[in-house]
């Protein structure tokens, strides 16, 4: 299969540069997959799972909470909010930070706000814990 070169990078620096077959993450229209070839394109990313096939047709699993991907000349970039590999995730804090937020979620008493920022915790956690499992 043909490859195409990507970067990726969080604000804390670059964690991958190489040559991929593939790479499939979640916009904030929803999942896409780049290959090569792929036409100029830019978009804002989501919250979920995420893959890259690197050249020797392994894959790696990663979580990404947000960021931009553009695809130009035929170079991908994904700058990530956050951009864990399944390595990296610790899965013991991802499920204490969800236990947290269910619980504040059933105590109710939330301020609009409040909410919407405990439910984003809530599936950051559960992101972290579906690509550690």
């Amino acid at each position: 299969m043909r490859t195409f070169p990507l970067r990726i990078g969080t604000p804390d620096g670059l964690l991958f540069e190489g040559e991929v077959e593939r790479v499939v993450c979640r916009s904030i229209t929803g999942d896409l997959a780049i290959l090569a070839g792929h036409c100029n394109f830019c978009t804002a990313l989501g919250m979920g799972e995420a893959h890259v096939v690197l050249e020797d047709g392994s894959r790696r699993d990663a979580a990404c909470i947000g960021g931009m991907l553009s695809v130009m000349d035929g170079s991908c970039h994904l700058l990530a909010t956050t951009w864990e590999w399944q390595e990296d995730i610790d899965a013991e804090r991802a499920a204490t930070a969800k236990q947290r937020a269910e619980e504040k979620l059933a105590k109710g008493g939330l301020t609009d706000q409040e909410y919407k920022i405990v439910q984003a915790k809530l599936q950051r956690a559960l992101v972290r814990l579906s690509v550690k499992s």
